[in-house]
């Protein structure tokens, strides 16, 4: 299939359309340096993946701010550093301040005059709306992790974005995932028999960063190393 073959774009948003390693790294260096550890931003990103898809996984109906401040609750024990109720809060309300990639605005409003735009998000609808309010577009569907009850990689979510992008008439194998983590969403996605696209925002750097290593082999259809180069490879058919 050719990229303008697809009806519908589904769409991871932090990590992808939303910069969460740069949101993370702005409450959790402070913290850091506050508790006398000397880590760099790297360092305390890939201690925290791990520890964040755990407590996602053993407390699938908490909301995303609970999953954040429990996530750095485990990270302080960790590491050994105390984690204080207010540093607990200031990430778990940190979603909304977490800033957009640069080119996510207009390479989402290039993508919506062709596709239908779906989000399928690991947050709950309150941070989410604060992040849709940076990126200035208007999504088709949104889902969240709140909404399905689970959150990324259980197949509950890829069975949700099935279901709706069903319920919005997109028809069979026409739906494209979009995704920067293969942990989160191309290892899950391919599982349920999707096509993916993979946003390699991390492709200059080596790592993971902030998203745990896929637990298996994977290979996405496309691979951009932006959204813009996604919007230009779209236009050019």
């Amino acid at each position: 299939m050719k990229l303008t073959d697809f009806e519908a774009l589904s769409f991871d948003c932090y990590g992808t359309l939303i910069d969460w390693e740069a949101g993370l790294s702005a409450v959790l260096t402070p913290w850091a340096r506050e508790r006398g550890l000397q880590l760099t931003e790297e360092q305390l990103l890939t201690a925290y993946a791990s520890l964040e898809a755990t407590v996602e996984a053993e407390h699938p109906a908490d909301l995303y701010p609970d999953v954040l401040a429990r996530s750095l609750r485990l990270l302080g024990s960790k590491l050994g550093a105390r984690v204080t109720t207010e540093d607990a809060a200031r990430l778990a309300g940190s979603v909304p301040d977490w800033p957009a990639f640069a080119d996510s605005h207009e390479s989402l409003a290039a993508l919506g005059r062709r596709f239908k735009l779906i989000i399928l998000s690991n947050v709950d609808r309150a941070s989410f709306a604060g992040s849709n309010a940076r990126l200035g577009v208007e999504f088709t569907s949104i889902l969240t992790a709140q909404d399905v009850g689970s959150y990324k990689p259980s197949a509950r979510n890829f069975e949700a974005l099935i279901g709706e992008a069903t319920r919005l008439g997109v028809g069979p194998g026409r739906l494209l995932h979009v995704a920067q983590s293969l942990f989160h969403d191309h290892v899950p996605a391919k599982r349920a028999g999707l096509s993916t696209a993979w946003i390699n925002r991390r492709h200059a750097r080596p790592g993971w960063g902030a998203t745990p290593e896929p637990p298996a082999p994977v290979t996405p259809d496309w691979e951009f190393p932006s959204m813009a180069a996604l919007a230009a490879a779209v236009e050019a058919g």
